[in-house]
């Protein structure tokens, strides 16, 4: 079995040299500007730890992870063009680099690049992968879609943030790990604990990042805390605190939901009293939790010995439990 360390070392050498076209290099050039901003790479590593499970010749899985990644990336290419963000991973953003246009762009290329690299899997296994593929692209654009009706919406509530973060987040790591284990031939069913367990995890990974947004030590973070806050982002925390407020605490948060004049660190502060009042930080800790260990029991559930989950294990510990 190869450790996590081992295979992202084996995927960052795959991306060191991605073997893009020359030409236009103003299509490309942003491309491989995405890719070298790096990242944790989680999802080629879960498809490849996935396929490991049952199996050692892990090049195998070395086009399709390198589509999933480059699918990633796209996504938060154009992400970051509708957010209007300025940073990405400490680095200019691509239309601020070079222009809406250009983000555009390179971003469909993206889309066309990953779905190279993902057909060319073995042939036996083309149509299997790319109907987890297909199905996986659109969701996410439904849960993106979600996301922006959510931002002129004051009434979201918890099943469907959950089922927002689902879609956006959690099915491509679920489709990664479930893609990884039909390349190696796994039984279906251990296939669909799988995407379950990935699911699982990555509804409890965002979830994680909005208490850390709060809650978070910004060093270990890897971001300034409050940047949710400062957005009216709808999270977790402000739905279960808008959800449990009383009339005085309510009449609070909307004031600061409402402002427009304000400055940075009072707004922080006083949200985040709020949620100390309403108790949401506890409540968020315990939805972690609850999907955390569904997540663990799928992959209990997955019919290869101990052993061989023990890396796959550490891993999602390591993710989750973080320091804050």
């Amino acid at each position: 079995m190869f450790t996590p360390a081992q295979l992202t070392e084996h995927i960052n050498r795959l991306f060191d040299n991605p073997h893009f076209p020359d030409t236009p290099r103003e299509l490309y050039t942003p491309i491989e500007y995405v890719l070298s901003l790096g990242g944790k790479r989680i999802r080629p590593l879960l498809m490849m730890m996935a396929y490991n499970l049952y199996r050692n010749d892990i090049t195998a899985t070395d086009l399709p992870a390198m589509g999933i990644e480059v699918y990633h990336n796209h996504t938060l290419l154009h992400d970051d063009l509708m957010d209007r963000a300025d940073m990405r991973r400490g680095k200019p953003t691509v239309h601020k680099v070079w222009s809406d246009n250009t983000a555009i762009l390179s971003g469909d290329a993206m889309l066309l690049l990953a779905y190279r690299y993902m057909t060319s899997c073995p042939p036996e296994y083309l149509k299997a992968v790319l109907d987890i593929f297909n199905q996986t692209t659109l969701e996410v654009c439904e849960g993106q879609q979600f996301d922006m009706e959510f931002e002129t919406r004051q009434n979201v509530n918890e099943a469907e943030y959950v089922e927002m973060i689902r879609l956006k987040t959690a099915v491509l790591l679920a489709a990664s790990l479930k893609i990884g284990a039909v390349l190696a031939d796994a039984p279906k069913e251990d296939a669909e604990m799988l995407y379950l367990f990935g699911m699982y995890i990555g509804i409890a990974f965002q979830l994680q990042d909005d208490l850390l947004d709060v809650y978070g030590n910004p060093k270990v973070f890897g971001k300034n805390i409050g940047g949710d806050i400062l957005c009216n982002k709808k999270t977790y925390l402000l739905i279960k605190a808008l959800e449990r407020a009383n009339p005085n605490q309510q009449r609070e948060l909307e004031h600061w939901l409402s402002a427009v004049n304000f400055q940075p660190a009072e707004k922080i502060k006083a949200i985040t009293d709020l949620y100390d009042s309403i108790d949401v930080k506890a409540c968020c800790e315990n939805k972690i939790r609850e999907y955390y260990e569904k997540g663990m029991e799928c992959l209990e559930a997955v019919s290869v010995v101990e052993e061989k989950k023990k890396e796959l294990k550490n891993l999602m510990k390591k993710l989750m439990f973080r320091e804050n």
